[in-house]
This record gives C-alpha cells, structure tokens and sequence, in this order.
C-alpha cells in the first residue's frame, strides 16, 4: 500500500495537468516555448506515473483495467472481473 502522501501528490499533478492542458495545446501551437517552460513542472503530462486505483501501488500497473497486477490476479480468481478467468490447458 502506497503511502498517501504519494497518492496525494499524483492526484495533484493530475488536477495541475487538465487544468493546464488546453493552455498547454494552445502554446505548442503557436510555437512560444518560453512561455511554455513559464507553465508549473507538474503541469507537463509526461511527470504523471500510473498508479493502481485500489492501493496505489507503482510497479506492476495494468493499464487497461487500471490496477495493480497484484490486485488484478486476487480479483479475477474471485470472478470480480468481467470475461476474465484463470487459463488452464
């Protein structure tokens, strides 16, 4: 389990980064660099890291179903997941 002060911090870039997007569009198309190096850090899409929805966990995201895999594996044994089963052959 991440802590919350980290999971705190990705929500803040996420917020900072929609807020900024359009801005951000609207700079790279009229080529004015400077003012978009003028933009907060954290407004910049490419600092987000994906982290699992349920625990916050780094490592191991899967992006699809937005979770960790740890969390994915638990889930899906239990049947929690739609069309996803155990393989066996």
């Amino acid at each position: 389990m991440a802590k919350e002060s980290m999971k705190a911090r990705e929500r803040k870039r996420q917020r900072l980064v929609e807020k900024y997007a359009a801005k951000r569009a609207e700079l790279k198309a009229a080529g004015d660099y400077e003012a978009l190096q003028k933009l907060p850090k954290n407004a910049s899409p490419v600092r987000l890291h994906n982290r699992c929805q349920l625990t916050g966990r780094p490592k191991g995201y899967m992006r699809q179903f937005g979770i960790s895999r740890i969390n994915f594996r638990e889930m899906a044994l239990k049947g929690l997941i739609p069309g996803v089963k155990k393989a066996s052959w």
